[in-house]
């Protein structure tokens, strides 16, 4: 019988419920083998033979020595565990030494015996003590150390030949405890300062265990030992070796287990976050090189991204509401991309849907959905009234992110790494990561303008991005299988067993902010912007609304192109457009922030300045150059936009003249949508040469617009 087996029959002792009992009987029934037990008292019991080898009331009293759970002697697979390729080399052939003493042939048995085996000195008419002599003097070691390797080898196999050392795992410096918490008190209140050194951490400690336990109340370790102290605790709370900004990311974590939220769906979860693109644009403005941050959305359960957009030197609560609304109504997909990039117009994947014929369209860039859930941290266009507004009134919940917390967005955290390692690379004007990575002049290669640059993560994103396998993408029931996010998003589909799409065609005005104005004779005044058109309510008219405003209307405005306010009416509950009375001047989409600075610039050179002659102003500065101040720039560049921040739905017919097919008829070029404009000198301004690029630039732009 092997040492971990115990024979179980009468005499057997076993502790029940905390008692000693030994088995006086075993019978058998027709429930099965039942034993007679009975305790010290003399009282006799009636079990299943099942209840007593299984039940956790019950443990058998072994009366032989063998092995056991809480034996000192750690189990075989962690001894082997911690040797490196040579010592489990040297183990191996130890182990080989040992069976050749034992048996006679290093394998262990006859069947495998290598040529020459047995060799004379360890014959079988040799004795052990023999053998033990031959190997010790083979080996060059003593007799008493073959003897102990042997012990070693019966008891535990190879894992009984691993050096004592190997066993029990690393050895701890052997130091007060009282010591080593209170270096780590110490080490703890250094996480929010800058990093000390070891030795300042030392002379700390031993001050305040001396203060807190008295001068020989606790050992005081050497200076070599308590360097390993700290390297020790240096794990439990990094201080010395990390950055300290990583270090205070490290403390910050939360002491219990990471939890996780786990899409079940498409839509469920939409991720949404904003970056400082690693490439310089050029503004078609002014064709100067200039910053560009990309926000997306993802939707989690399929990492597919439903939004994205473009914007130069920062991002506006507006641009964030594109992006959440292109999730509804995506854009539509490139002439040229191929089949399997495009998502059919009503949303089903194409190896869903069984009449593929009667429901073609020319595609969507990016698959429609309604999200549930929006997850964005506490930057300001993110948690803006604007914002929050929108998501109210459609029905979605926004989740914030902790704080500095970075992983609770990690899918997208991931694909900003994916398009720097995947697509911005390869362009031109990549200035890298950071400022270590940058390249000389990263400016100079600034080609593509911004537009061009969205349209081309656009294109990537639906080609390469949605179409590539994703590590993270699997289910569970087929384990090794791994699916890109257009075949989740099928699988994630198929799993809901429906699709949410839009109901409202107009919901484009729902993203914009709403501003409570009443109607006068001349129309409607919003920050001192007259507004006028077709469907507006008659001056005096009761309005239905209980708004802020006494007898005032709602009316949508869209910060970023203020030439027209959008007005829907409660009875017929259409939309209206309604112009600016000085929008012909502007004569291209002008923003809030636009007209706010002319007025400060007109007030300062003009004694009665009106709305008129500052927009005339200020687009003429802007016709001259980039500007004189750095305000200025910021607006300039926001202008450069060749589209508003939304795609709004038209509210009237379009002019005859402006479509593509009268221009090709008339002989027109219907590409040219403005007539030339004749060069001016450029203004000199004050901007510093960081602001306006490299010094070479004019250079680098003098024959840009040859052909044109």
């Amino acid at each position: 019988m092997s040492g971990a087996g115990v024979r179980v029959g009468v005499s057997t002792r076993f502790r029940y419920d905390g008692e000693s009992v030994e088995v006086v009987e075993m019978a058998a029934s027709t429930a099965g083998n039942e034993v007679v037990l009975k305790d010290g008292r003399g009282q006799i019991r009636r079990l299943t033979l099942k209840e007593l080898l299984f039940s956790d009331r019950a443990e058998v009293i072994p009366d032989q020595p063998g092995p056991g759970a809480d034996d000192v002697e750690e189990i075989a697979s962690v001894v082997l565990g911690q040797l490196d390729e040579e010592e489990r080399a040297l183990v191996v052939d130890r182990a080989g030494d040992m069976r050749e003493v034992l048996t006679g042939y290093r394998s262990g048995h006859v069947a495998l015996a290598l040529d020459g085996e047995p060799r004379a000195e360890y014959g079988p008419a040799v004795s052990m003590e023999g053998r033990k002599a031959a190997k010790a003097a083979e080996l060059g070691v003593s007799v008493r150390t073959v003897e102990r390797w042997l012990a070693g080898f019966r008891r535990h196999g190879e894992a009984g030949l691993v050096p004592r050392g190997k066993r029990p795992g690393r050895s701890q410096p052997s130091v007060d405890g009282r010591w080593v918490e209170t270096a780590l008190e110490v080490m703890v209140e250094y996480t929010d300062q800058s990093r000390p050194s070891r030795t300042l951490v030392i002379e700390r400690t031993r001050a305040r265990v001396i203060a807190r336990f008295g001068p020989d109340a606790v050992s005081q370790p050497s200076r070599a030992t308590a360097f390993r102290v700290l390297e020790d605790l240096e794990r439990r709370h990094p201080l010395f070796r990390l950055s300290t900004k990583r270090n205070r990311d490290i403390a910050n974590r939360p002491e219990g287990p990471y939890g996780k939220l786990r899409p079940t769906r498409p839509g469920e979860y939409v991720l949404m976050d904003t970056t400082r693109l690693d490439v310089f644009a050029c503004d078609p403005l002014t064709l100067r090189w200039v910053q560009a941050e990309l926000t997306v959305a993802m939707d989690w359960y399929t990492r597919c991204i439903t939004g994205i957009r473009v914007t130069p030197v920062s991002t506006k609560a507006v641009d964030v509401s594109a992006v959440l609304f292109q999730c509804f109504r995506p854009r539509p997909a490139g002439a040229d991309w191929p089949r399997g990039a495009v998502w059919p117009e009503h949303g089903v994947p194409h190896t869903v849907l069984v009449d593929l014929e009667g429901a073609a369209g020319e595609g969507l860039a990016s698959p429609p959905l309604v999200p549930e859930t929006l997850v964005v941290d506490h930057g300001k266009v993110y948690v803006s009234e604007h914002l929050t507004s929108v998501c109210r009134r459609m029905g979605i919940s926004i989740q914030p992110a902790r704080l500095r917390t970075g992983r609770d967005k990690g899918p997208v955290e991931r694909f900003f790494r994916t398009l720097r390692e995947g697509l911005l690379e390869v362009l031109p004007g990549y200035k890298g990561p950071d400022i270590h990575s940058r390249g000389e002049l990263p400016e100079a290669d600034a080609f593509f303008f911004l537009d061009e640059l969205e349209e081309i993560v656009r294109e990537w994103i639906a080609v390469v991005y949605h179409c590539r396998p994703h590590a993270g993408l699997v289910d569970p029931g087929v384990p090794g299988l791994r699916m890109s996010p257009a075949q989740m998003f099928e699988h994630g589909m198929a799993r809901a067993g429906c699709i949410e799409v839009p109901r409202d065609p107009d919901l484009a005005f729902e993203f914009l902010a709403t501003k409570w104005r009443t109607v006068q004779h001349y129309g409607v005044e919003i920050d001192r912007r007259r507004y006028r058109g077709p469907g507006l309510p008659a001056p005096g008219m009761r309005s239905p609304y209980d708004g802020p405003v006494k007898n005032g209307w709602p009316f949508q405005v869209d910060p970023d192109n203020i030439t027209r306010i959008y007005f829907r009416d409660p009875a017929t509950r259409l939309w209206h457009a309604l112009a600016w009375e000085h929008a012909p001047v502007a004569g291209m989409p002008l923003s809030e922030d636009s007209l706010v600075f002319a007025r400060r610039l007109a007030a300062a050179k003009y004694r009665y300045p009106d709305d008129r002659l500052a927009v005339a102003d200020l687009l003429e500065r802007w016709n001259l150059g980039l500007g004189t101040t750095l305000a200025e720039r910021r607006i300039a560049l926001r202008l450069s936009r060749e589209q508003g921040a939304l795609d709004l739905p038209r509210t009237g017919e379009p002019e005859a003249s402006s479509l593509p097919s009268v221009r090709r008829a008339l002989g027109e070029d219907p590409r040219l949508a403005e007539p030339p404009v004749a060069e001016q000198p450029l203004e000199a301004g004050d901007d510093d040469e960081a602001d306006l690029g490299p010094a070479d630039e004019d250079d680098f732009y003098a024959d840009a617009l040859e052909d044109v």
